[in-house]
């Protein structure tokens, strides 16, 4: 198999993309959102970067990451993974254990590996936003991006609070303010 390449020395926004192991819906509880949500926020805060907008869908996230250091980007992942992974086990073995039991123990949570996308302009960034935001309405979930709870479309389409700070990294101010990604 050839080596995945991820270039994280450019200074570029970061779109991600990572599924839970076998596809598995383990993030449809609502609890379990908020564990992916909340753990990002940290993380970014922790690297002193930028989240520029998410999609927690059932079985997969979407986001759009920016750090002021080179080579972040594996060891937030690394991190983001490991943590959210123990919790959201941990939920299933509480809440959903008859589910939980089904799960051969010897499987995690996320898919060992992640795909990440230099977004190298404003244009290139708003599409892969839009793209993600529109997720659950191409999935049938929504009608309306900001109807699904679970990403930055309501922080971008009304102002209203994400459950983390969604923020742009430095020298893009004009695409900062909510209401920035509405055709």
């Amino acid at each position: 198999m050839a080596e995945r390449r991820v270039y994280d020395r450019q200074g570029h926004s970061q779109f991600i993309t990572f599924s839970c192991y076998g596809r598995r819906k383990l993030l449809n509880p609502d609890h379990a959102k908020r564990i992916v949500v909340g753990t990002l926020g940290s993380q970014v805060a922790r690297h002193s970067g930028c989240c520029i907008g998410f999609c927690i869908m059932p079985n997969h996230v979407h986001a759009l990451v920016w750090f002021p250091e080179q080579d972040t980007l594996h060891a937030f992942m690394d991190k983001w993974k490991e943590l959210t992974s123990r919790q959201i086990a941990s939920l299933y073995r509480r809440l959903f254990p008859k589910y939980w039991n089904t799960i051969p123990g010897d499987d995690p949570v996320w898919q060992a590996r992640y795909y990440a996308f230099n977004t190298f302009s404003p244009r290139k960034t708003l599409q892969k936003l839009d793209y993600m935001h529109n997720n659950p309405v191409r999935a049938g979930f929504v009608k309306d991006p900001c109807d699904w709870p679970w990403s930055s479309a309501r922080w971008y389409y009304q102002g209203r609070w994400v459950g983390l700070p969604i923020t742009w990294p430095p020298g893009c101010p004009a695409l900062a303010g909510p209401g920035s990604t509405r055709q």
